[in-house]
């Protein structure tokens, strides 16, 4: 009796974390980057779901009371979460899912081990399915973070303050990076985080010392212009890092040219010849220029996912998943 109450006790907080899980996941949804990771994001949360009946019915079954955890504080932690998170760059947000899973994951397994001491094979069937499951989306979460490691868009994108607290974390973590982040933190803003984020954007490129005079004029030009002007002035000065750094933000903003590219004659591949030849790719930047490029060019969706899970493959190698 006393081991079935160490299990009612944890599948509550199961029922809990679960229902936090499934409302996690409907909340990623709007910043997934594909639509397969879209349609990824929807299995897991209807899975989510469906875990927690399972787990509810097991909690009767074993006479338990699930009732007197509401699916409402579930949702509200979530709520909690996902608002918190606002303020922490895209990686913070997804290493704290990392960690619910990980909870989640360790509960289902120690509730094995008790359902074997008690005697109990339903509810030990139950953990183990619970634990198949926590395993994987350890996995997938492990590898998106590497993606992100890697220099590549992650399979999550980050929202617009999201984006803006990462951008001001990496420039006052990464002092060596400075210059590269403030090119790209202060035209990534401006794009993307709108009107509220000037003035952040004004105090971002008056700490640009390292700039040259001319690349902070460009900041004030148009995006694809500047950053080309940024580029030519900065050669032809002999300031190689700025004329790099100016390339780099192009890259990201997928403004190149298709002889820039790192695949030859790409503008002139069909959708399956572009398709093999993304395969063929083994460096995370020639991965990050095609799929921007094509995001801003192309819009071909095949090809996109091709070059995202080309990019997977780099990170799961990364974080030595093989499967």
């Amino acid at each position: 009796m006393a081991d079935n109450a160490k299990i009612i006790n944890q599948l509550r907080a199961l029922v809990l974390l679960t229902q936090t899980e499934e409302q996690v996941a409907r909340t990623r949804i709007s910043q997934a980057r594909t639509d397969a990771v879209r349609r990824e994001l929807t299995q897991n949360a209807d899975n989510a779901a469906s875990r927690t009946l399972e787990i509810t019915e097991q909690l009767r079954a074993l006479g338990g009371v699930p009732d007197v955890v509401t699916p409402a504080i579930g949702r509200l932690s979530a709520v909690l979460k996902a608002t918190f998170e606002q303020a922490a760059p895209l990686e913070e947000a997804l290493l704290t899912d990392l960690q619910l899973e990980h909870q989640l994951l360790d509960r289902a397994t120690y509730v094995k081990v008790l359902a074997q001491t008690a005697g109990e094979t339903k509810t030990q069937r139950l953990a183990e399915k619970l634990i198949d499951a926590h395993k994987a989306t350890v996995e997938w979460l492990t590898v998106v973070l590497a993606e992100e490691a890697l220099g590549g868009p992650a399979a999550l994108v980050p929202t617009p303050v999201q984006r803006v607290a990462g951008n001001v974390a990496r420039a006052v973590n990464a002092p060596v990076r400075f210059l590269a982040n403030t090119v790209n933190n202060a035209v990534d803003t401006v794009q993307h985080a709108g009107e509220e984020t000037t003035e952040r954007f004004g105090a971002v490129a008056d700490r640009a010392a390292a700039l040259t005079g001319a690349v902070r004029e460009t900041l004030t030009v148009s995006r694809a212009a500047g950053l080309r002007r940024a580029e030519r002035i900065a050669q032809r000065e002999g300031n190689k890092d700025a004329a790099e750094v100016a390339r780099e933000a192009r890259e990201e903003l997928g403004d190149v040219s298709a002889d820039e590219l790192p695949i030859k004659g790409y503008d002139s591949l069909s959708v399956q010849d572009a398709v093999k030849a993304v395969k063929q790719l083994k460096t995370p930047h020639d991965i990050n220029v095609i799929i921007r490029y094509e995001e801003t060019h192309k819009a071909r969706a095949n090809v996109a996912s091709a070059a995202q899970t080309q990019l997977a493959a780099l990170a799961k190698e990364a974080v030595g998943v093989t499967n």
